[in-house]
């Protein structure tokens, strides 16, 4: 293969159009062998091969109910005036529910609706029965074959086996099934920083988990994954810990050193081992993908085993480079290898529950490549919102708060705010339907809300765009209620001035969540002799910003200009985070020595915290919603003692105010 395809991003249907064409080439695009297994053991797996009822269930005409049984026309007069008296055992005979049907008898008296002659025993007669209504014939009879009939079909081929399907697999007469093989997944994380979950860390050093992630993906598809060894950065080791996945597994993944960097050696050790299909994808996130096939004779060689017979199977099994960034693998996993399992288990590939949102903000995206934008999802009035989480590839974070997948086709340079997008769900549409959405200011008390808002069967999505961003998506009928602390220079208030002018004609309620400290957070033992303000000027001083919009910034700018500061004089004045605790890390990493936020940030980090001013942080909610049905759990935990305490636990936090109306405002 021409170094050529190195890093030469191809449409990703070209990029399948080539892997399948290697898998066919293989025999491998069809599905896996199988294996018979004990029925009890079958949940989740995928049927081999139709499964056929070898019994008939019930195999027998069978009683559905306590009673006694009796031929149905000796009732047929049978009333309230004349009743019928059938003798025992000659014209009645009681059975519990799963009898046989005695021979001579066509259906069922409950045991509550006949009158017992002739002494009781346990309530059941001993001489006769009398009725009082006629009875119809096969009446609380189970007939023969009434679940199943022996020889129809109980499943197709291709089937997941859920709880059900294993008692209707049972119950026709099957002790073992016969299921697809689950497809052997090798994970072989690479990187020389890269170090295991719970080992300590320093600079340089990174916790290896995105093979947790690839494994767990390739279990809950079906799959059995073996997460192998890390190993460090060396074309030689990578080679061997490849060449000896390849003879026992159906598929290996390579997690990261699928880029061009000096030390990205994925495609080189793929090319050497067998065939390099693909180097990169017009994909984002997660271009760098590497698809091709290895030989195992090549395998067998460079492990120093050419003897050794190779196992039943393929000469040849694909690999797939990940790259490393956590959300471009978790995306590599979801585009490439559940599809493949899929077609190797012979059921289709997952079909995700969509739905048309519209989108909350302007997305740029690449003209040449296929963007995979993650949203949260809420539904606001009658209208379904996707809000768009960072974008970052190392923000595994993103992926665990998204509702879903938005994807911008390849040839389209984004979307506009207010456009509408479809949704490829995470979630069910039922759990977006009981979704609380807030857009605005970033508040560690709205994290804690979600937290207790979930024990009360409440879901609350969240995404961070800035007070007056928050404002703007309440007029725009975006979310249910936004966090603002947009102080106002003239009046020295907070929030109220605003809404006149960004909520122009809605009828608005304010309520207090919380006051909270603000203050310039720098490193511990302040090694830079931060005091004020006027320190940001300094030239030695690299300061960290919130970005536009943020309450925060302006109140920083408030203060800067009532010092006569210009904005110009501060080195990193355009460098923008959009939360607390993201200014916090830059600190404490040492991207920047200072930056403004909140009291609870810095101690999260263990950094030090320079008081400036206390604000007033409130939650501003149309009155359509705070009268709704949806914002009541929220309401209501606003006065929770609980949750209040746990407030009162965030250093620089007060909850004296919370939950008291600020404001009620109607200029409709």
């Amino acid at each position: 293969m021409s170094s050529s395809f190195y890093l030469k991003d191809i449409p990703l249907d070209e990029a399948w159009r080539r892997l399948i064409q290697a898998l066919e080439a293989a025999g491998l695009w069809s599905p896996i062998g199988s294996e018979e297994i004990a029925t009890e053991h079958a949940l989740g797996r995928v049927t081999a091969e139709p499964v056929w009822a070898r019994l008939s269930s019930p195999g027998y005409h069978a009683a559905a109910m306590d009673g006694y049984a009796i031929l149905a026309g000796a009732t047929e007069n049978a009333s309230d005036r004349s009743p019928v008296v059938l003798s025992l055992p000659d014209q009645a005979k009681y059975v519990d529910t799963g009898d046989p049907l005695p021979d001579g008898c066509d259906s069922i008296v409950p045991i509550e609706e006949v009158e017992p002659v002739g002494p009781r025993t346990d309530g059941r007669a001993t001489e006769a029965i009398r009725l009082r209504h006629s009875v119809a014939p096969w009446a609380h009879v189970r007939p023969m074959g009434e679940d199943m009939v022996a020889t129809e079909l109980v499943l197709p081929a291709g089937h997941v086996l859920r709880p059900v399907d294993l008692g209707a697999i049972a119950g026709c007469g099957h002790s073992r099934i016969g299921v697809r093989r689950r497809p052997r997944v090798a994970v072989l994380p690479t990187g020389t920083e890269l170090v295991p979950v719970g080992a300590e860390t320093g600079p340089g050093q990174i916790v290896e988990y995105n093979s947790i992630v690839l494994s767990a993906q390739v279990e809950s598809w079906g799959g059995q994954s073996t997460r192998l060894p890390i190993v460090d950065d060396n074309e030689g080791h990578i080679r061997d810990a490849a060449a000896k996945a390849a003879l026992d597994h159906d598929l290996v993944l390579i997690n990261a050193g699928s880029s061009a960097g000096s030390e990205d050696y994925t495609a080189r050790v793929v090319e050497s081992l067998g065939q390099l299909l693909v180097h990169g994808v017009a994909v984002r996130p997660g271009h760098p993908v590497i698809l091709g096939m290895l030989d195992r004779a090549a395998a067998l060689r460079q492990v120093g085993e050419a003897g050794r017979s190779l196992q039943e199977g393929a000469r040849q099994i694909p690999v797939i480079g990940v790259p490393g960034f956590p959300v471009s693998a978790a995306l590599t996993g979801e585009i490439f290898v559940e599809p493949l399992l899929s077609r190797w288990l012979g059921r289709p590939p997952a079909q995700p529950q969509s739905l048309q949102a519209t989108i909350t903000r302007k997305v740029h995206s690449s003209m040449g490549d296929d963007e995979y934008v993650r949203v949260t999802v809420g539904k606001v009035g009658d209208r379904t919102i996707a809000a768009p989480l960072s974008r970052g590839a190392g923000v595994i974070t993103s992926l665990v708060r998204a509702d879903g997948i938005v994807r911008i086709p390849a040839g389209s340079q984004g979307v506009e705010a207010g456009q509408s997008v479809t949704v490829q769900l995470y979630r069910t549409p039922e759990e977006i339907e009981h979704t609380i959405v807030v857009l605005g200011s970033h508040d560690l008390t709205i994290d804690l809300m979600a937290q207790f808002l979930a024990g009360r069967g409440r879901r609350l999505a969240s995404a961070n765009v800035g007070s007056l961003g928050g404002l703007v998506a309440l007029r725009r009928g975006e979310a249910h209620l936004a966090g603002s602390h947009l102080l106002d220079p003239e009046t020295g208030e907070y929030n109220l001035p605003y809404l006149e002018q960004y909520l122009p004609g809605v009828a608005i309620v304010v309520v207090a969540l919380v006051d909270r400290s603000q203050g310039l957070l720098v490193e511990k033992g302040n090694p830079k002799d931060i005091r004020s303000l006027e320190d940001l000027t300094r030239t030695d001083i690299t300061f960290v910003n919130r970005q536009r919009g943020a309450g925060t910034r302006l109140l920083l700018d408030h203060n800067l200009g009532k010092l006569d500061l210009p904005s110009e004089s501060i080195r990193g004045y355009e460098r923008e985070e959009y939360t607390h605790l993201a200014v916090a890390a830059a600190i404490a990493s040492g991207r920047a020595d200072t930056g403004l936020g909140i009291q609870a940030a810095a101690s999260a980090l263990d950094l030090d915290f320079i008081y400036l001013a206390d604000e007033r942080y409130d939650l501003v909610i149309p009155k359509e919603h705070y009268n709704g049905i949806i914002l009541a759990p929220l309401l209501e935990l606003l006065h929770d003692a609980g949750f209040r305490d746990a407030v009162q636990a965030l250093p620089g936090y007060g909850a004296g105010r919370m939950g008291t109306v600020i404001a009620e405002i109607d200029r409709t």
